[in-house]
C-alpha cells in the first residue's frame, strides 16, 4: 500500500488533523486490492434492504442552536446571532441560513435531543461513530470498527467491480490513519477506499484506480496471466477447494484498475454543468454530488468528511460562511436523489462528534478572535435524517427551552446506530472478535429509535 500525506487541518487542541490517501495499487505482485477485496468478503450477507448510506460528517462539532435546533425564546446570550426559518413542516423551525432544508423538510427528520456527556473532539467522534466511547488520548488509534466499516463488511457493495466503502474529501481528518471510520479490529481490508482530495478540482483524479506509471494494459494482462498461473500451482497442492472461489476476487482486484466503470463513477466532469452549479462549485458541494454518483454506481457506504465547525470564537462570521455551503450541498443532495428514484434505497445521515454550548462564550480560545462563538458540548445535538426508509417530516425528542439537554425523548449515538442496523436488515446483536480474542456486539448497549421508522 502507498501512503500519501494531504493538507493538514487544525482543530481547537491545536491538533494537526492531517489527511492520508491510501492507494491501492497493483505493486510488483499485483496483490494488494485483491487481497483487501477478498477480506471484504468475509462475514458478508444479503438481504432484500438493498439501501446505501451517505454520512456527512460535520467534523468539529456543529452548534444546534444555529442549525437544526434554534431556540427563538431563550435569552439573547443563548439563543445566538441568527433567527429561526419555518419550513413546509408546520412547527419545525432550523436555521434562517438554511432555507433548501427548510423546503425539503418533509423529505427529513431531525433528532434533536442525541447526546452523550462528552466533550472530547476524539473520544466524541470514536463514540458517535462506532457506539462505543473512545479514549481521549490525542489521536488514539480506533479501538472499535465504525458503523461505515461494519456494514460495508457484511452488506459488501450493491454492484460488483465497484468498492463497497468510499470516503471523501478529507476521510482521515479525525484521528489516526483512517480516523474512526476505519475498521479498526476488523482489520485494514474494511477502511474506507480512500478518494480524498476536491472533486471541484479539474485536476481531481482518484489515485486507487490508476495504474502504477508504466504499467499499461499489455502489463496488466501479463500479470494477469502470471497470477492465474501461481493460482494453479497452488490448485496442484488445494485438497479443500479454497482456490476455486478466489480468481473472482482477483478479477475484481484488476477490474478496478482495468474497467471504465469505477472510474465512470468517480469522473464528475460527466455530470451536466447546471447540476453541478446546483451542487455548488466547491469541495463540499462537489463532494455530495460525488456521492450520489457513487452510490448510483453500487457503491454501499460513503462518508462525506466535511471539516471546519470548532467555531469557539467569531461564530456568527462561521455560519454566514459554512451554513449557505452545507445548505446547498445537502439540499441538492436529497433533491437530486428523490428526483431519480433514489431516496427510499438511499440513507442521508448530517451529524458531528457533539453540539456547542448552549451559552455563548466572551471570545473562545486565548489569542482568538475575541468575537463571540460556543465551546464543546456533548450534551445534547441535533443529527438530521432523510431517505432510506426512515420517517420524514418529524422531530424527534427535544431540548429544554436553552438548548443545554434533552427535554425529552434522549437518544444515544448507540440507539441511533442499532436503529440504522435494524434499518439496513443487519441484526445489531452480531458479534466480532476483537483484539483480545472476546466477541463484541456491534449494537452496544443501544435501543431502536422507533419514531425514526
Amino acid at each position: 500500500m502507498i501512503e500519501l500525506v494531504g493538507r493538514p487541518y487544525h482543530s481547537c487542541d491545536g491538533v494537526s488533523r492531517r489527511n492520508f490517501l491510501k492507494a491501492g495499487v497493483l505493486g510488483f505482485s499485483g496483490l494488494s486490492l485483491a487481497d483487501l477485496l477478498r477480506a471484504k468478503a468475509i462475514g458478508s450477507v444479503s438481504d432484500s434492504r438493498d439501501l446505501s448510506v451517505i454520512l456527512v460528517w460535520l467534523d468539529g462539532g456543529p452548534p444546534q442552536h444555529e442549525t437544526y435546533d434554534p431556540k427563538p425564546d431563550a435569552p439573547a446570550e443563548f439563543r445566538g446571532p441568527l433567527k429561526p426559518m419555518s419550513t413546509n413542516v408546520p412547527g419545525i423551525q432550523v436555521s434562517e441560513l438554511l432555507p433548501y432544508h427548510a423546503r425539503l423538510m418533509d423529505k427529513m427528520a431531525i433528532i434533536r435531543s442525541m447526546h452523550h456527556n462528552n466533550g472530547d473532539h476524539f473520544a466524541a467522534a470514536h463514540w458517535m461513530l462506532t457506539g462505543y466511547l473512545g479514549s481521549n488520548a490525542v489521536n488514539l488509534a480506533p479501538q472499535y470498527p465504525s458503523a461505515g466499516s461494519i456494514i460495508t463488511k457484511l452488506k459488501g457493495a450493491r454492484k460488483p467491480g465497484m468498492p463497497a466503502y468510499v470516503g471523501l474529501p478529507n476521510t482521515h481528518s479525525v484521528g489516526l490513519v483512517p480516523g474512526y471510520h476505519g475498521g479498526a479490529y476488523l482489520g485494514v481490508a474494511h477502511n474506507p477506499f480512500s478518494a480524498d482530495g476536491d472533486p471541484n478540482n479539474d485536476g481531481y483524479q482518484v489515485a486507487n484506480l490508476a495504474p502504477p506509471a508504466g504499467v499499461n494494459p499489455v502489463r496488466i494482462d501479463g500479470r494477469r496471466g502470471l497470477l492465474a498461473s501461481f493460482d494453479n500451482a497452488r490448485r496442484d497442492v488445494d485438497a479443500s477447494g479454497l482456490m476455486d472461489g478466489l480468481d473472482r476476487f482477483t478479477q475484481d482486484a484488476f477490474s478496478l484498475v482495468t474497467s471504465p466503470a469505477a472510474r465512470e463513477a468517480f469522473d464528475i466532469r460527466r455530470e451536466e454543468p447546471r447540476l453541478r452549479d446546483r451542487y455548488g462549485r466547491h469541495q463540499w458541494g462537489q463532494s455530495a454530488l460525488m456521492a450520489r454518483r457513487l452510490v448510483e454506481a453500487g457503491v454501499r457506504f460513503v462518508t462525506l468528511t466535511f471539516s471546519g465547525w470548532d467555531f469557539h470564537s467569531s461564530l456568527e462570521r462561521g455560519m454566514k460562511t459554512v451554513l449557505p455551503i452545507l445548505d446547498n450541498a445537502i439540499g441538492s443532495l436529497v433533491e437530486d436523489l428523490q428526483l431519480r428514484g433514489l431516496l427510499d434505497s438511499t440513507v442521508v445521515i448530517v451529524m458531528g462528534e457533539f453540539g456547542r454550548t448552549p451559552r455563548l462564550n466572551t471570545g473562545g480560545v486565548p489569542g482568538a478572535d475575541p468575537v463571540p462563538g460556543r465551546d464543546h458540548w456533548g450534551e445534547v445535538m441535533s443529527v438530521l435524517v432523510a431517505g432510506g426508509g426512515f420517517a420524514q417530516g418529524r422531530v424527534i425528542g427535544s431540548s429544554n427551552a436553552r438548548g443545554e439537554i434533552p427535554r425529552d425523548r434522549p437518544v444515544t449515538p448507540q440507539d441511533f446506530l442499532v436503529t440504522l442496523y435494524r434499518q439496513m436488515g443487519i441484526d445489531p446483536e452480531t458479534k466480532f472478535v476483537n483484539r483480545n480474542g472476546r466477541p463484541v456486539s456491534i449494537g452496544s448497549t443501544g435501543q431502536p429509535i422507533e419514531e425514526l421508522v
